[in-house]
């Protein structure tokens, strides 16, 4: 029996490691990885791309505690994502329950792991007293699981794509600006793109790894079918990231430093967060304000959130106050005049939300032949090396009762105000 074709849009972390499980699963069959950057470009507007990412387990829903604890055997040990792998501990500071839960579900797993909970007196003597003057402020316990870490993701994605394509994945760089229907009994069905050069592509599956873009495309490719639409499942939103160069005499913390991650300050937003660059002799952060781009759609002349229309989504045109505030991480995390606290390259990072933070993972409910792997949420790249399976599993009709039910494009989504991460503000206003 002869594989269905396949078209993957989007080359970022779902589309990745969707087109190495497929190939991996079907070798002979035609898969085509479609995105409007080449893969081994300098920048792209994929939320995955990036100059590292946090790798991790540490998480409140045993769920996911359960896939990252898969993903990152995978980051130790299979040669595709082994090489850009860290294991450099990862430290988080929080006022909440947190460390109790995370515990608690790794004990339930029966998961053996370096992963403790620190009192506040302790957590400041680690690593040689670096977090001695963090913010601490309403912590009882401070988690340390020095079996987490962080990615090399740029270079992790480039690899995963570059292993695909050598297996005979077809890696096509174009815009995708819509996509293609005709009808067939009692339903339409997807049946291809469209590029902005005006090509089309067929294949018998369309898959969407479109992240942050996909509310767009789905109303940019028919505007009046309200059905194919996102709706309120996903909303475009972002963050804001920045590195700080570090002096000659501050480069020694970076051979033992963990990744740290702080709650407090707790009145801006959610966490603030800090990678070692050892690369470059630097250290990343992102900030604590998620917002979302509300625009007028052209067609429908109805609000909606996406990326800033420019071809590199204005990523590298960030306003002040979003400059302001990533630069609050260094004195959270360190206390002042603890590194340099000198931040540059301030980049916004745009992704797909949805309001449980779950990820989609479904066949599209009003359209045969076209189906959904996006929305990592902001916690999406650390299952770059399991995310193509469970893709796979889901076109097979094999995906597990849970996840089927967790990452369904029709399920019952939750208030968003109890979503932390659920943006409350917009760029615009964050500009003025």
């Amino acid at each position: 029996m002869t594989s269905p074709s396949y078209i993957i849009v989007g080359s970022g972390v779902f589309g990745a490691s969707t087109s190495l499980s497929l190939i991996r699963k079907y070798p002979t069959a035609s898969i085509t990885l479609i995105d409007r950057d080449p893969f081994y470009a300098p920048f792209r507007v994929a939320a995955s791309w990036d100059w590292n990412k946090v790798v991790r387990a540490d998480y409140r829903d045993i769920l996911y505690t359960k896939l990252g604890l898969e993903a990152q055997l995978l980051w130790r040990t299979d040669p595709v994502w082994q090489p850009f792998y860290h294991q450099s501990g990862v430290m988080w500071i929080s006022p909440t329950a947190f460390a109790e839960q995370v515990l608690k579900n790794f004990a339930e797993l029966g998961v053996e792991a370096d992963i403790r909970a620190y009192s506040v007196e302790e957590a400041r003597a680690l690593y040689g007293g670096l977090f001695e003057d963090a913010d601490y402020t309403g912590v009882k316990q401070v988690l340390v699981n020095r079996t987490s870490g962080w990615a090399e993701a740029k270079e992790a994605l480039q690899n995963t794509i570059k292993t695909a394509v050598g297996l005979g994945v077809k890696y096509v760089t174009a815009e995708v600006t819509a996509l293609e229907f005709e009808d067939s009994p009692g339903r339409k069905r997807c049946y291809g793109v469209k590029a902005a050069n005006g090509e089309s592509i067929g294949a018998d599956r369309v898959i969407l790894c479109t992240g942050a873009f996909t509310p767009k495309l789905l109303v940019d490719s028919a505007p009046e079918w309200t059905d194919l639409h996102a709706g309120d499942r996903i909303i475009a939103a972002a963050v804001t990231e920045a590195i700080a160069p570090l002096t000659a005499e501050q480069c020694h913390i970076l051979g033992t430093m963990p990744v740290a991650i702080n709650d407090n300050p707790t009145e801006y937003g959610e966490d603030l967060g800090c990678l070692p660059l050892p690369k470059i002799n630097a250290l990343k952060y992102w900030g604590q304000i998620i917002f979302r781009n509300t625009l007028e759609h052209q067609i429908t002349r109805k609000p909606l959130s996406m990326p800033p229309l420019k071809s590199d989504y204005a990523q590298w045109d960030v306003p002040l106050t979003l400059k302001d505030d990533v630069r609050r991480g260094p004195e959270s995390m360190f206390g002042r005049n603890k590194v340099n606290q000198e931040l540059e390259k301030f980049r916004i990072c745009w992704e797909a939300l949805t309001p449980s933070q779950d990820f989609i993972v479904s066949p599209h409910s009003a359209c045969d032949g076209l189906y959904v792997a996006t929305c990592g949420s902001f916690h999406g790249f650390k299952f770059l090396p399991v995310l193509g399976k469970y893709v796979v599993e889901m076109l097979c009709g094999e995906l597990e009762p849970e996840l089927r039910e967790r990452w369904a494009w029709d399920r019952e989504l939750p208030p968003t105000k109890v979503n932390s991460k659920w943006p409350k503000r917009d760029l615009r206003a964050l500009s003025e």
